[in-house]
């Protein structure tokens, strides 16, 4: 999302005028979609607009969410998955089950599939919704760092080529049902990683890797940002006094992902290439589901306040139930409500 103001301003010198202009330019050709951290320093607008209002969480007549016409995930959604780096069996694990509890539809309330009930009710032209079903796929390890410890945004596309096209068990190539997430280990570092973003979605090039495939890239911020990308289970250094939460599963990097891994499902699909639900009239930068409600776990959330979780018998946090695990999960925009929303919601 971008912040913008209004007045009068003097014309700038022409050095500066020239460095804005060249700033514009290397934005306006960004080649993926940013999930920025959170908390963010400046202030939540909605926080004065809508006072005591209980719909607080987000909710805003001035978000103006357009379908742009472009497709939407309708068939079963199967995620693939690319470890790159050193992984944990346990840390595996607690990912494998996030993603199968988005279609688990027995588990207990408020539920991870409850969550994605929101995401469902996003159509495509013809008024297909969004398919009920995320499952697990193949999975890829790359525990060798076959593109070394430093990626770059354009690099992950030939990490996802080496995958798909590896000559022992490669990743299928599902361009119309397929998602493919890509999960660097808590010792790579990504481009704008914990400066601008925990993870990033956007769509391979047929140039780099022979097939247009949506994917998304989170990384585990254990080591290099956990304040930042694995809040409120870590605290940023500009919060000083602020006790961390305890994590429902005792791994702050993998916890943070989990978010951020939800975040970046909910938009590949309904927003798998870049022309399908976002608000803002530039597709390179659009503000999508997950983007209007970063940071809004629970009722009440906004600025720079989680909202209302639920606290476990060990004392952990927590505000939706998985198959067997619990998890702390952002919210998503609801087009029909034209607020954030979550399972965990009070006035459900």
């Amino acid at each position: 999302m971008r912040q913008g103001c209004t007045g009068r301003f003097s014309q700038p010198p022409a050095p500066v005028l020239f460095l804005l202009i060249a700033l514009t330019v290397l934005l306006s050709t960004a080649p993926v979609i940013g999930w920025r951290p959170w908390p963010h320093l400046k202030s939540n607008a909605t926080d004065l607009q809508l006072g005591d209002n209980k719909k607080f969480e987000g909710s805003s007549e001035f978000v103006h969410l357009k379908y742009h016409m472009g497709p939407v995930l309708t068939a079963n959604i199967t995620v693939h998955t690319i470890w790159y780096g050193t992984w944990q069996p346990a840390q595996k694990k607690i990912i494998r089950e996030f993603i199968n509890s988005i279609s688990a539809a027995g588990s207990k309330r408020p539920s991870v599939a409850g969550w994605w009930k929101t995401v469902q009710l996003y159509t495509d032209q013809t008024g297909a919704n969004i398919s009920r079903t995320v499952r697990l796929g193949s999975e890829k390890n790359d525990r060798f760092y076959s593109h070394g410890k430093t990626l770059t945004r354009l690099s992950i596309q030939s990490v996802i080529k080496s995958a798909v096209t590896a000559r022992t068990r490669p990743l299928p190539i599902s361009p119309q049902n397929g998602l493919y997430l890509l999960l660097t280990s808590d010792d790579v570092y990504v481009q704008d990683f914990c400066r601008q973003v925990c993870g990033f979605h956007y769509f391979t090039f047929p140039s780099i890797v022979g097939y247009t495939l949506p994917y998304a890239w989170i990384g585990n911020s254990a080591k290099l940002c956990p304040g930042v990308c694995a809040y409120p289970f870590a605290v940023p250094d500009f919060m000083p006094g602020l006790k961390p939460l305890k994590s429902p599963n005792g791994d702050v990097g993998v916890e943070g992902m989990i978010s951020v891994i939800a975040h970046e499902i909910a938009e590949l699909a309904s927003n798998p290439l870049v022309n399908a639900w976002y608000a803002g009239q530039d597709p390179s930068f659009p503000v999508e589901i997950a983007d209007l409600c970063e940071g809004i776990y629970g009722t009440g959330g906004g600025g720079s306040y989680t909202g209302q979780l639920l606290d476990d018998h060990d004392g952990a946090t927590y505000n939706m139930n998985g198959i067997r695990r619990k998890f702390l999960v952002q919210w998503v925009w609801s087009h029909i409500l034209n607020y954030c929303t979550g399972p965990n919601a009070l006035d459900q």
